[in-house]
């Protein structure tokens, strides 16, 4: 397998990815960062609050961009800086799919096989819906440039549940949709989310 591709980013994008020493310990927030975190936010409100007040059998459809969805993102991880999960960059992709790269921080976990608290995870992979709730279901999975396997996700899991900063759990699990939305669906740089009118 090879590691997932990110064709459209630009040379200092690609470069905070690769160059891991210069990393920020959480995403930058800059003025415009903020302006898309906010529209997503906004819109997420006012998704809860019109949910199932109009009668229709048809579900609405709210748009994002990928690079609004990843400012979300950025701005959910800077509002919990205790969190293992420092940045979090998603490439979407036709049919649900899904290649992303995290940056974790686990300093202070004991982790088997030497490894660093410090990684990248590369992954790629088909976001599934049910019932107002999504997964990520992976497809690879790389650490720094080397194929590890799925199952190792969730000893990550398990390493941040043991420092407090994660419930525990597994890559298999179902988390909870915002409230209102009962679908989600990925094309090419665009996130849809379907709730009631």
């Amino acid at each position: 397998m090879e590691r997932p591709v990110f064709h459209h980013f630009s040379v200092l994008t690609a470069l905070a990815f690769w160059l891991t020493a210069f990393l920020p310990a959480f995403p930058q927030l800059t003025p415009s960062v903020k302006k898309d975190a906010e529209r997503v936010l906004l819109a997420l409100d006012r998704i809860e609050a019109e949910s199932g007040t109009k009668k229709g059998k048809a579900l609405s459809r709210t748009e994002f961009s990928e690079s609004e969805l990843n400012a979300y993102i950025a701005y959910r991880i800077a509002a919990e800086p205790d969190g293992v999960l420092r940045l979090l960059v998603l490439k979407l992709l036709d049919g649900n799919k899904v290649e992303g790269r995290a940056f974790l921080d686990l300093s202070g976990a004991r982790l088997p096989f030497g490894l660093k608290p410090r990684m990248n995870l590369f992954f790629g992979g088909r976001v599934s819906t049910k019932a107002g709730a999504v997964r990520l279901e992976f497809d690879e999975l790389f650490l720094e440039d080397r194929s590890v396997p799925l199952m190792f996700l969730d000893m990550i899991i398990l390493a941040a549940a043991a420092l407090g900063k994660s419930d525990a759990g597994s890559i298999n699990d179902w988390y909870e949709l915002p409230y209102g939305i009962q679908e989600i669906k990925t094309s090419a740089r665009k996130l849809a989310l379907f709730h009631p009118p």
